[in-house]
């Protein structure tokens, strides 16, 4: 997706890759923001807000020389995470989790305490090791991807990941088996 010579171009502020651009990100965008901010308002915002602040960076002369998606993907969680601290919204997997289509009410029920354990759990971690999760986890993307938009190196992006994964098995197992001692290992590839 990140072609070279369309961000040439929109480093010049050519409107057509500008345009390109927006097209080629904005849906995703907006996804990861709903998956954050669980409101729609807020994820438009966040999109705008993200593409406002690429623009103004390349009226400067600077922005990305590289890795477009990933530093698009940066501007928006650092948005989001600044509305965040300002709000103290929470996460809504409603949209990352949908509810099945049953006719179980039980079975709904269970599935929206657990939306919301797990919503739980997720601000329990630091933003980095959120961010990993969701960009990881609910996203799809690779650990190189998720290393550029964190400007880490990738063993801190698997540290990352490896301590948040360790720590929402805690955060999500049942509590006879955090009595017990029987968590399953935290160990991944």
């Amino acid at each position: 997706m990140d072609d070279p010579s369309l961000l040439a171009r929109a480093q010049r502020l050519e409107t057509q890759a500008l345009i390109q651009i927006y097209d080629l990100y904005s849906d995703e965008l907006y996804r990861y923001a709903m998956r954050l901010g669980g409101d729609p308002d807020l994820a438009e915002e966040c999109v705008s807000e993200t593409f406002a602040r690429l623009l103004d960076a390349f009226r400067r002369g600077r922005g990305p020389r590289e890795f477009l998606r990933a530093y698009l993907y940066r501007v928006a969680h650092n948005w989001l995470t600044d509305q965040f601290r300002a709000r103290w919204e929470t996460v809504s997997l409603e949209d990352a989790m949908p509810l099945p289509a049953v006719d179980d009410p039980a079975a709904e029920a269970e599935t929206r305490i657990r939306q919301q354990t797990v919503r739980a759990a997720l601000f329990h971690l630091t933003p980095d090791q959120r961010q990993v999760i969701l960009l990881r986890y609910v996203e799809g993307w690779e650990l190189e991807e998720i290393a550029r938009a964190l400007q880490k190196p990738i063993g801190a992006v698997k540290a990352l990941q490896h301590r948040a994964v360790a720590r929402l098995r805690r955060l999500l197992a049942p509590a006879e088996e955090q009595e017990a001692g029987s968590l399953p290992s935290t160990r991944h590839r």
